[in-house]
């Protein structure tokens, strides 16, 4: 029985010397979607470590041009995915995991009226994600512009560094109402305390999310393994619970 166990160990502590560990930049709006799936995925691989920084996808990428350690890449815009393609920094061409989507949201406001609550005058802060360089904070002031009320309540907009933190603007009070992602809406943490009206995406252009492989980590199986499940059913699952649609193409 001993020797059993002995050989057991063994093997656990082989495993652990060739599992290719692995960090993944991740736009803001996966926080919790992504953090599901690792946590999915090392139901099925639990020696495996996994870490996941989130931020900006904006600021992602310069970090990542400027040869940050991360081998995976998130992009809450595929245009920040080509970037790294084109610079030649990458093992292939973007692959699409998702389509994001814009919401209002408030613990207390009426969100129903949708985007013309926003020019009442009981509505002192509004929340938006930066545009200069977050996906969702651009995606929203184009749907400000598009309705025509960017200038009217222009001055009321705070802007938080990334869509995650824009949220948390809004759901500690600093803002009335924020402009964020359902993604983030859909959250435990947010659905319970609040309500969102689903911005018709008429309004501002498609939030084609996409992932790359940094060149540096090409010779990780386990980011290849941890790829093909991000495609599984189980995966697919999470995405949707979130919000998220899945890329037709």
């Amino acid at each position: 029985m001993r020797c059993i166990l002995s050989f057991l160990v063994f093997l656990l502590s082989f495993s652990f010397c060739f599992a290719q560990n692995f960090t993944i930049a991740a736009a803001a709006d996966l926080r919790f979607a992504l953090d599901e799936i690792i946590a999915s995925y090392k139901k099925t691989s639990p020696i495996i470590k996994i870490e996941a920084i989130y931020g900006s996808s904006a600021n992602l990428y310069q970090q990542l041009s400027n040869q940050a350690p991360f081998d995976i890449f998130f992009s809450a815009d595929i245009s920040y995915a080509d970037k790294l393609f084109n610079q030649n920094l990458t093992t292939s061409k973007p692959k699409k995991y998702a389509v994001g989507s814009i919401v209002l949201w408030s613990e207390n406001k009426d969100v129903s009226k949708g985007i013309e609550i926003l020019k009442s005058s009981t509505i002192k802060k509004i929340s938006i994600a930066n545009p200069d360089h977050a996906p969702y904070g651009k995606r929203a002031a184009e749907c400000l512009k598009y309705y025509k009320i960017y200038e009217l309540v222009q001055s009321k907009i705070v802007k938080g560094e990334n869509v995650s933190q824009a949220a948390q603007f809004v759901l500690t009070g600093n803002a009335d109402i924020g402009i964020i992602a359902l993604s983030l809406a859909l959250s435990p943490e947010m659905s319970s305390k609040g309500k969102c009206f689903i911005i018709d995406t008429k309004s501002y252009s498609k939030l084609d999310q996409a992932y790359v492989v940094m060149k540096k980590s090409a010779a990780n199986k386990d980011i290849k393994k941890f790829l093909k499940y991000i495609e599984t059913d189980p995966a697919q699952k999470i995405f949707k619970k979130y919000g998220f649609k899945i890329p037709t193409d």
